[in-house]
């Protein structure tokens, strides 16, 4: 059995907007590519072998899609349908390609939910993208399968997630709404804007560097960025649907993770201490693709972005762009990890390529 995970494609309205004006909130350009990357695994020898395809979180970038050219944190489940909608024609090629796959013998998608597309939470948004893919289409907020376990990984951070039992709140006219975080709240109502003058200030993993770099070399705009963040704490301070997860405790949490990230081959080390059938931890949400081996065979494997990741190297101003995959290899009966990979996808003429290699 192969399964196949990627994250973090944060798909938008498209490249271009409808009046022509390219636009700036787009992350992401590679539909071509993926289509490739769909059919490829789909046939050939994998024609009729079985093939999971996880999409590991954030694949849909729902908080930064305007609703009639606003951005709302006032987020239901139509709101959401509507900005699914505004994606898929965007992207076209892109969810023809996850329509065809998901219609070849023996394959399978699960889409897992991440901070950026937590609207996909909503039945009806559920239902919604199932129409453009498929009824076979699975949701879930984990995957466990085989010895394998994977999530987005965004719970770890304080400020983009909120207890599982206040997932949702009541909003106005009494309809359920998301209870967003701090992280999405920040995407939604300041992004857009400080966007229009730094295009890579979210691109940059984790955010923090983006922040210390501008304090050293652009402190003019540093300066501008904490104002904007200080008039948006006041103006905000009286809303009811943004306050809830304001409190003292929070706030410590906040800034001390904006000082120290959280270092996620920890995090995967602590949960195959906690759970010694799993032999495999897999993870998104930092952009970075990465891997650890732990003693007796155990792995921990991020899978990176197709984005471009710009760099905060002052001596380089340079961008990277490495579509990575992982690669996993399974023996369902036994539970065992018989290859596990890093890959990087090139196209139909050179499949891809083994960044790191667990065997």
């Amino acid at each position: 059995m192969l399964v196949l995970i990627l994250s973090d494609l944060h798909l938008g309205k498209g490249k271009f907007l409808k009046n022509g004006q390219l636009n700036i909130l787009e992350d992401f350009f590679e539909d071509d590519k993926f289509f490739d990357f769909c059919e490829y695994y789909s046939k050939g020898e994998w024609a009729d072998a079985p093939v999971h395809l996880i999409l590991n979180g954030d694949i849909l970038n729902l908080i930064q899609v305007d609703i009639d050219g606003v951005f709302t944190h006032i987020i239901d489940d139509e709101v959401t349908v509507r900005a699914i909608d505004s994606i898929v024609k965007g992207h076209a090629k892109f969810f023809e390609a996850l329509r065809k796959f998901l219609k070849s013998p023996n394959k399978e998608i699960t889409y897992i939910i991440g901070n950026h597309d937590a609207g996909m939470a909503f039945k009806k948004a559920q239902t919604a993208l199932r129409t453009y893919v498929g009824e076979e289409l699975q949701f879930a907020f984990e995957v466990n399968l085989c010895g394998v376990h994977v999530e987005h990984g965004h719970r770890f951070e304080v400020i983009n997630t909120v207890p599982s039992n206040s997932y949702f709140m009541e909003g106005p006219n009494g309809r359920l709404i998301l209870n967003l975080p701090w992280g999405s709240l920040f995407c939604i109502s300041l992004l857009p804007i400080l966007k229009k003058d730094r295009p890579s200030i979210d691109k940059v993993r984790p955010l923090s560097s983006y922040i210390k770099w501008c304090f050293l070399y652009d402190f003019s705009y540093f300066v501008k960025l904490v104002k904007k963040v200080v008039s948006y704490l006041i103006e905000t301070n009286f809303d009811e649907y943004v306050r809830q997860n304001r409190n003292f405790k929070t706030t410590i949490h906040v800034l001390k993770q904006i000082t120290i990230y959280p270092l996620y081959w920890k995090k995967a080390k602590q949960i195959l201490k906690r759970h010694k059938e799993i032999h495999t931890v897999v993870m998104g949400h930092t952009h970075v693709s990465e891997w650890a081996r732990f003693p007796e065979n155990r792995y921990y494997f991020n899978t990176g972005t197709w984005n471009t990741i710009p760099s905060v190297d002052a001596g380089q101003f340079e961008q990277s762009q490495k579509m990575s995959y992982v690669y996993l290899k399974l023996d369902p009966e036994k539970h065992l990890l018989l290859a596990g990979s890093v890959n990087i996808w090139h196209g139909q003429w050179k499949p891809y390529r083994e960044e790191v290699s667990a065997v």
